[in-house]
Order: C-alpha cells, then sequence, then structure tokens
C-alpha cells in the first residue's frame, strides 16, 4: 500500500482510484448476479418444460450453467467486498 493509500484509509477518505475500482467491481457484480437471475429462470424453465430423458438432460445441464453464474456472482462480490475493505479500513 502506498503512503497516500494509507493516509487515504486513515483518515476514512478514498483516493479517486479506489472509488473507480470500486465503482467498477460494483458493476461487475451487479452484472454477474443479472447473469445468475437469467441463468436460474432458464433453468426454472427448463424443470416446467416436457419430462421427457432428452428434457431432463437439458435441465441438468441448466443447472450447471447456474451454478457456473452463480459462482461468478460470488466471486464479484468477494472482489467488492475485498476492495470496501480496503477503501474502509485499508486491509483486503
Amino acid at each position: 500500500m502506498t503512503e497516500r493509500h494509507a493516509k487515504a484509509a486513515s483518515s476514512g477518505v478514498a483516493t479517486e482510484n479506489e472509488e473507480a475500482d470500486v465503482d467498477r467491481l460494483l458493476q461487475a457484480y451487479r452484472d454477474a448476479v443479472e447473469v445468475w437471475i437469467a441463468a436460474i429462470r432458464r433453468e426454472e424453465a427448463l424443470a416446467s418444460s416436457t419430462h421427457s430423458l432428452k428434457g431432463i438432460d437439458r435441465w441438468e445441464s441448466g443447472h450447471f450453467e447456474e451454478e457456473m453464474a452463480r459462482d461468478k456472482a460470488k466471486t464479484a462480490k468477494q472482489d467488492l467486498e475485498s476492495a470496501l475493505r480496503q477503501k474502509f479500513f485499508g486491509f483486503s
């Protein structure tokens, strides 16, 4: 951490770069959550479709897509939380 960042963190004042990073990470988190929600809705639609072996295979595939989207949203959340800890407390 640079001296400027350390002073900003200890004074509770974020640098412009930190603000831009938090804004970028917040948008990435929001985008990831929207992708996750869309994946949940696709999986739900597949669960409501025709009950056949082919339909079950598609539903399972939808489940894996939902899990991948969820993992990306969780990672984006962790990145945002880390940036916020850095901004407000000086550690991540």
